[in-house]
């Protein structure tokens, strides 16, 4: 099965949303509370269309309770990430561990074996987001980020599954974000307590704009993993890393070096061969 060139364009906008409200956490002056109100908002957004849309199948279910095990730890990751590092250096490693081992591990898991070209692909746009990240930076950020690309993985795997077994898989990924949003809130108000409707209040309009980019984008991502190979996505959509660095340079300064050029060639390089 190839990607279309609509799946492509859609896989591409997922990207910049989710580029986008990682940009917002970065921006945040408190990383944890900001991720736990995107959390809120995303749960928010999604409870108020899910109960419009059919039901996702049963078979489902077992796949969005994993999911939203697995995405604690996610935000926990990213947090201590953006606390540590800079936009531009941790969101490549979190992002750019996840293709390989999404293609590795679908091999084995979905059977899912990709051609020549695609697999050659996968990998200059691995290499290309991963050469973002080099240099000197605080290892603190370093062990974040990689954790978070474990995890990234992880929940694209199991997500994948979910979503083909709900037989409907916008309904699966809202269903997801309200679970979701009501572990991690709960999770926060357990350990800070009125800090967290307090951080809320104070940033309702950021954190129901930063829950719509990771409904949107997540959504576009397990849609179109109903449609192309699960590695293909995961790999486009990692494309995000090229929104990020614009936004890096943009709005916070960050440098844009003749590496991260390079590394941006790298990942277009892949993007046409995925194409061709």
């Amino acid at each position: 099965m190839e990607i279309s060139l609509p799946v492509t364009l859609a896989v591409l906008g997922a990207a910049l949303l989710h580029a986008t409200w990682n940009a917002l956490v970065k921006a945040s002056e408190d990383k944890g509370l900001d991720s736990v109100a995107v959390a809120a908002g995303s749960g928010l957004i999604a409870l108020a269309a899910a109960p419009f849309l059919p039901a996702p199948a049963p078979a489902s279910w077992p796949w969005m309770a994993g999911s939203t095990l697995v995405h604690i730890l996610y935000f926990l990751f990213i947090a201590g990430a953006y606390r540590w590092g800079e936009l531009s250096y941790s969101y490549p490693i979190m992002r750019g561990g996840g293709p390989m081992i999404v293609a590795i591990a679908g091999i084995f898991l979905l059977r899912e074996v990709p051609s020549i070209k695609e697999a050659a692909a996968i990998g200059l746009i691995s290499v290309g987001i991963l050469a973002f990240a080099r240099g000197s930076h605080d290892r603190r950020a370093t062990w974040f980020a990689v954790g978070n690309a474990i995890v990234i993985a992880a929940y694209t795997i199991i997500d994948a599954q979910g979503a083909r077994a709900s037989g409907a898989p916008v309904s699966y990924t809202l269903w997801f974000f309200v679970a979701n949003g009501l572990v991690i809130t709960g999770l926060a108000l357990a350990r800070h307590g009125a800090k967290v409707p307090a951080y809320f209040r104070r940033f309702w309009l950021r954190s129901l704009v930063g829950g719509a980019c990771a409904v949107g984008a997540y959504s576009i991502a397990l849609w179109a993993m109903t449609q192309a190979p699960v590695a293909l996505v995961a790999a486009l959509r990692e494309t995000s890393v090229i929104f990020a660095a614009v936004i890096a340079f943009v709005i916070f300064k960050e440098k844009l070096t003749g590496q991260r050029i390079a590394a941006t060639c790298a990942v277009l390089a892949g993007l046409v061969a995925l194409r061709i």
